[in-house]
């Protein structure tokens, strides 16, 4: 065997130590991984690493089973497939897709086991219906780079995701069945516990964060008694179940997404649970891609064991400190670059028919005295009845009810769009759509270029992005996202603080309370049902 040279050998023990590569192998539970690392060998990068089985075969609609043990090393350079899904969103990259789907990815600075930093553990949005782990914007780098393990995970979607049927619940052996997608959330979680630390992350200090469906999924998981001890600290953002009325996302009982399982079967003329197993993933997808309403997270009776609000209602929580927020304008643009815009006629009568008794309360809240005024009142609503006023309503109780500190947070930034991009046919210089939904995700991972090459970011949004991030990795560490060169940001107490994301930085009293409380109390009288 050739033997290498005396400068190669220099050369290596010159390079980081993260950049060997035997540094860049870990030993997890199940095998060997071997992965890569940034170009100055800071950073480690592991991609497509399996955290349980194939949900395939007899194995589709069943609780994630532990993945199977390898030999050798096994490649974790590359992102693994994401989750089986339509093309529903178009800021969602959906190629790649298969069933076998679940893996994790993990940036970690770490450059040895007993290193022991911070683990943030990314739950991707995408109305439970499309996303994943990979995309650029979940890059974790920049995490890592601030001495924080972070971890991105897939996991089941849609009809594979959520499917609830009778048969289903009979043979779980618990009466239960749907919630596929949030027990694969679990099962990454019981990973991370198990092997983190091989990757230098302490699995005793993990935060839970997530955005829209992502952030859903962590209030759920902060009410699951499955995920009890997996994480210690919880991040949401735009987005949790407490719904005005029927809401986003709503949660529906076991009976009812039983029967929408029925009904499915039937459409496909299956005759046996046997037969939904041995079509194919594309022959379900496309057939689940037109039913109504889309297969979501249920109240199984064991994931959750009843409603997240009620949870909370009683205390019984994860007592976990909470960072969560929204952004100022989730679906601005839905409002007013529609056709029909609202008016000062046609809003407050949409109100009246929607709020019944409470219609006075809330357009007090939500004035309407010109068509401009209007406008803006109407998109203010629908994007607080989207996600605004349920995370709201999560931080409020959690404040309530738990033992642990909460700080809120409002994203006001008006993100700078292509100018030569149009929606609705409309050019991008004549746009108004504020703080979109989904668009503080860049700032929080410091991936603006990389995720957006071609918006023209502005110096202010690079230093935006840069304490956003250290805010948010600040919590993970300690539970208090307040560090060196920040503006203050106060905990949500009796005083209401809230903290402005924005080219300036402020806090001060939540200015939208009187919506929130008007919207409060319709859903105390009229809940979900």
């Amino acid at each position: 065997m050739r033997k290498p040279s005396l400068a190669l050998a220099v050369l290596a023990l010159a390079l980081p130590p993260a950049a060997r590569a035997a540094d860049v192998q870990v030993e997890t539970a199940a095998g060997v991984v071997q992965g890569s690392a940034t170009a100055d060998g800071r950073v480690r990068v592991f991609r497509g690493i399996p955290f349980a089985a194939a949900p395939v075969g007899e194995l589709r609609w069943q609780a994630p089973r532990p993945a199977p043990p390898w030999t050798g090393v096994r490649e974790a350079t590359e992102f693994g497939p994401r989750c089986l899904q339509g093309q529903i969103f178009s800021d969602i990259v959906f190629t790649n897709t298969s069933e076998d789907c679940l893996n994790l990815n993990i940036w970690t600075p770490a450059q040895k086991a007993d290193d022991r930093l911070p683990v943030m553990v990314w739950i991707h949005g995408g109305g439970f219906q499309a996303g994943s782990g990979a995309e650029n914007r979940h890059d974790g780098e920049a995490f890592a780079r601030r001495g924080i393990v972070l971890v991105t995970v897939n996991y089941r979607l849609g009809i594979f995701g959520f499917f609830a049927h009778p048969e289903l619940s009979k043979e779980s052996g618990r009466s239960a069945s749907g919630n596929y997608g949030l027990l694969d959330q679990v099962a990454a979680l019981q990973w991370v516990r198990d092997n983190i630390a091989a990757f230098g992350g302490d699995p005793g200090n993990v935060t839970a964060f997530g955005e829209s469906a992502g952030s859903f999924s962590v209030s759920a998981l902060m009410a699951s008694p499955l995920a009890k001890g997996l994480f210690h600290k919880a991040i949401g953002e735009s987005g949790a179940y407490f719904p005005l009325g029927a809401g986003a996302l709503p949660l529906r009982s076991l009976a009812d997404t039983e029967a929408d399982g029925v009904k499915f079967q039937t459409a496909l003329a299956a005759a046996s649970l046997a037969d939904l197993r041995a079509k194919s993933g594309d022959e379900l997808l496309r057939a689940a891609l037109k039913a109504r309403p889309w297969f979501a997270p249920n109240i199984d009776g064991y994931f959750l064991t009843a409603s997240v609000a009620s949870v909370f209602a009683s205390g019984q929580q994860a007592q976990v400190p909470l960072l969560a927020g929204w952004n100022a304008d989730e679906v601005r643009a839905g409002v007013v670059l529609g056709k029909d815009k609202p008016n000062a006629q046609t809003f407050p009568a949409d109100v009246r028919k929607r709020f019944g008794d409470q219609a006075d309360a809330v357009l007090k809240a939500y004035p309407a005295a010109t068509d401009a005024q209007a406008l803006d009142s109407a998109a203010s609503l629908a994007s607080d009845a989207f996600v605004g006023y349920a995370t709201w309503k999560w931080l409020d109780a959690h404040r309530k009810t738990g033992h642990a500190p909460v700080y809120r947070y409002s994203f006001d930034r008006k993100i700078p769009v292509p100018a030569d991009e149009k929606v609705n046919g409309v050019p991008a210089t004549s746009r108004d759509i504020g703080a979109r939904h989904a668009g503080e995700i860049e700032y929080v991972f410091g991936a603006l270029e990389r995720s957006l090459p071609k918006v023209p970011w502005e110096p202010a949004d690079h230093t935006l992005s840069e304490a956003m991030t250290s805010y948010w990795a600040n919590f993970a560490r300690s539970g208090d996202p307040n560090g060196a060169g920040l503006p203050k940001w106060p905990a949500y107490d009796k005083d209401d603080p809230l903290l402005h994301l924005d080219v300036l930085i402020h806090s001060g009293a939540d200015p939208l309370r009187p919506r929130y409380e008007a919207l409060d109390v319709f859903a105390q009288k009229a809940p979900a049902k």
